[in-house]
């Protein structure tokens, strides 16, 4: 049933990305009709959207702990469904506004009870939980890959119909998310009000919480607009990587089609490592990875004069470190699943964990905007450095024992 359940989410994933896309394209073509709308308007919707899921990502948490998760999940891909059919069949701003926060609610009802739900059925199986946690990335980056992909075609082909497809596809990862997560439970308000108290309370999570701020500002520097932005923009800096596709744009679908591949190669493989290795050292290993496609990355970005042959050769050993790397969020997640050991409260700390995640990436994408602005791609490189360098120690923090409990 957990394989059904992640099915929904990943279904869910592609049809938030798709959903971001028609938003954008529809906005576009309003505009280019005479409509009052301009860039300011949809970086305001934008911003609407990750709020909505921001501030609703620890209270979602707390309802999955007072009812079942299954509940949650299936309300907030209905939810995201409604929110999507809105958007396409109006012109009025206050029913933008109303749809992106609608849709934001819907993503912050999904990730945190699902996180919850895999962690209760997995509580006597360390093996299956720190898989779990590898496919559950897995279908993150599925929206990632294929959302954009699919909500451009479906805009070619269907126009503001759409919508309605999209909205269809939340339906069908509702169905999903119903049948997986059948068998979930719920502790009563007075439980999950007890359980986010001690969530709070969890030195494990308090620790890890500063290092997986760090790498999650890594996440908005490199996955936010600033990287497709510079790649495009025609540039004067002698980057190689600055300026690339300035006269295809188009490509740019491609290198992040590409990236997630990658990246999803790599968290498949680690979902076979991690249940065969301490959580600790994996942490540390894919902090260390880091550093690592840093120092690849530069020197791409520096390989104008070099040959095709040596660039492919970068390009590869960049891409392995990468797939190293991907393993930290599954890894984190193992840790923080099993340190919240009591019931209630799980849904609560996968809450929090959202709220990292989503603070995180604000932070960093405001950095890129800032570094990229000095330094063009190596800014980019920068912060990530220097977001691995503060990660590292961190790390640290972290005891080997409390670790090893928190995998038992």
């Amino acid at each position: 049933m957990i394989v059904i359940a992640l099915l929904g989410n990943a279904f869910l994933r592609i049809a938030g990305g798709a959903s971001g896309v028609l938003v954008g394209l529809y906005l576009a073509d309003l505009a280019n009709q005479g409509h009052p709308i301009g860039a300011a308007l949809v970086g305001v919707l934008g911003a609407v959207s990750f709020g909505a899921e921001l501030l609703a990502a620890v209270p979602m948490g707390m309802l999955s702990d007072a009812f079942a998760p299954r509940v949650l999940m299936t309300g907030g891909a209905i939810l995201g469904a409604v929110a999507t059919q809105i958007f396409g069949m109006t012109g009025w701003v206050s029913i933008f506004f109303l749809s992106r926060a609608l849709e934001g609610f819907s993503a912050a009802a999904g990730a945190p009870p699902l996180l919850a739900h895999i962690t209760e059925i997995t509580e006597n199986n360390p093996s299956l939980r720190a898989r779990a946690m590898s496919y559950f990335e897995l279908s993150l980056l599925a929206g990632l890959a294929l959302g954009g992909v699919f909500g451009a075609q479906l805009w070619r082909i269907y126009r503001t119909t759409a919508f309605a497809t999209v909205a269809t596809l939340y339906l069908f990862s509702a169905s999903l998310l119903f049948m997986g997560a059948k068998g979930s439970s719920g502790y009563g308000r007075e439980e999950a009000l007890s359980g986010f108290r001690r969530a709070l309370n969890q030195p494990s999570l308090r620790r890890l919480a500063p290092v997986w701020l760090c790498v999650n500002s890594i996440v908005g520097l490199w996955l936010g607009p600033t990287l497709p932005f510079l790649l495009v923009q025609k540039s004067r800096s002698g980057q190689f990587l600055a300026g690339i596709y300035a006269q295809q744009p188009e490509r740019v679908g491609l290198l992040l089609l590409g990236y997630s591949l990658v990246f999803g190669v790599g968290v498949s493989a680690w979902s076979f490592i991690l249940p065969r290795m301490a959580t600790l050292r994996a942490l540390r290993i894919t902090i260390t990875a880091m550093f690592a496609v840093c120092l690849g990355l530069f020197a791409l970005n520096h390989s104008t004069d070099a040959s095709s042959s040596v660039r492919w050769l970068i390009g590869i050993v960049t891409g392995l470190c990468i797939m190293v790397e991907s393993g930290f969020t599954p890894a984190a997640l193992t840790l923080l699943a099993g340190a919240i050991g009591v019931r209630a409260g799980r849904g609560a700390a996968m809450g929090i964990y959202s709220v990292l995640l989503s603070i995180g990436a604000i932070f960093g994408s405001l950095l890129a905007a800032t570094l990229g602005r000095w330094f063009a791609i190596d800014g980019l490189i920068y912060g990530t450095l220097a977001m691995a360098g503060v990660a590292l120690p961190l790390l640290s923090l972290l005891s080997p024992a409390e670790v090893a409990l928190a995998r038992e």
